[in-house]
């Protein structure tokens, strides 16, 4: 079995939203597997407070809060930084 990447975009469905989607999956690469969270269910709401999310669009890469989504935009660098786009 092969290791992946868990990337979990929390969205409300905004265009900002669409927007990180569309650049999270174009940086992805065969180690990465995407997952969208809907804001707009409840229990993905309680979710994101458990995982300190205040504000969407926001990514989480295998646990963890991406740097670009505590309090900047969403940051391509960033997210490569964060592994996106690397195989493992």
């Amino acid at each position: 079995m092969t290791a992946k990447r868990i990337i979990e975009i929390y969205s409300a469905g905004c265009p900002a939203c669409h927007e990180a989607i569309d650049l999270v999956t174009s940086i992805t690469c065969s180690s990465c597997e995407v997952v969208v969270r809907d804001m707009n269910d409840i229990n993905v709401v309680k979710e994101a407070k458990r995982l300190g999310i205040h504000r969407v669009p926001a990514i989480i890469v295998d646990g963890k809060l991406a740097a670009c989504c505590c309090g900047a935009a969403v940051d391509e660098a960033m997210l490569r930084g964060a592994g996106i786009g690397t195989p493992l």
